[in-house]
């Protein structure tokens, strides 16, 4: 007897969902599948144990998104303190060949 065909994971997540919301108990899912119960409580356990993993993962790391936001703000803090220091200079070049401006008071 051959290997029964591989299920998408779009179907087993459908299965899973579908045991826990109570809809059909891993026993009929397995037989309306044709599958055996322990490969059902085994999705079952890995899209448990991969949701855990997600949520835990969304708190602990930035998605990509923010990432490249936040690389984008440290461009900009540098490319403003550059400019910054640059008018500092060009304003104290200024005041040594003029004098200081009535501004700088």
């Amino acid at each position: 007897m051959g290997r029964p065909p591989t299920i998408p994971p779009e179907k087993k997540t459908r299965i899973v969902l579908s045991v826990l919301q109570g809809e059909m108990t891993i026993a009929e899912a397995a037989r309306r599948e044709k599958v055996s119960e322990q490969s059902i409580g085994r999705w079952k356990a890995d899209f448990l144990e991969g949701g855990k993993a997600g949520i835990e993962a969304g708190k602990a790391k930035p998605s990509s998104r923010e990432q490249q936001l936040e690389e984008q703000v440290a461009d900009l803090t540098s490319a403003l303190g550059e400019a910054a220091v640059e008018i500092r200079v060009w304003k104290k070049s200024a005041e040594s060949r003029l004098g200081p401006s009535r501004t700088s008071r």
